[in-house]
């Protein structure tokens, strides 16, 4: 019974029977060298992460003329078969903490809403501090807290003689 063959070796066996260089299909897919040869070796462990397999493989083979959706399905059967890239990692650790609660609150607010409330909550603030500092100010006169001034003659009954004319 035939083994089938990994998708390194038909991505090589492409790359050969079209009689291309490494550096060649490098080029052409503008993969790295090295990422290029990691592919025909089956060698993923150079990869950070499935996606860049997939992309990888999905455009060297596109590029070779390869039955594309036959390639990627045999891909994620072999990467299936991985330790390291079985499943796709998690995108974020879960968080209970309140800080990450109020971020993410903040990040669903709308921007808009937020400056023109926070300028109608400064106008107040504004005019609460004059209000206090000219309150404080009639307080501090030493001459604002007389009564109105009343005048009245020093010596009731006498006053001066009108000039003659």
């Amino acid at each position: 019974m035939k083994r089938m063959s990994t998708v390194a070796e038909q991505l090589r066996a492409a790359r050969e029977a079209k009689k291309l260089t490494v550096e060649q299909v490098a080029d052409m897919t503008k993969i790295r060298t090295d990422h290029v040869r990691a592919l025909e070796e089956g060698n993923f462990s150079v990869f950070s992460a499935p996606v860049y397999i997939r992309g990888s493989v999905k455009n060297y083979a596109s590029r070779l003329k390869l039955d594309v959706p036959q390639i990627m399905a045999e891909l994620d059967a072999e990467l299936g078969r991985t330790e390291n890239f079985s499943e796709p990692p998690a995108l974020s650790e879960e968080s209970n903490k309140p800080l990450d609660h109020v971020t993410f609150l903040l990040a669903k607010l709308n921007l808009k809403m937020v400056l023109a409330g926070a300028v109608v909550l400064g106008i107040i603030l504004l005019v609460m501090l004059i209000n206090s500092v000219l309150r404080h100010h009639k307080k501090s006169d030493p001459l604002g807290n007389l009564p109105p001034a009343r005048v009245e003659p020093a010596n009731p009954g006498n006053t001066l003689p009108l000039p003659k004319r």
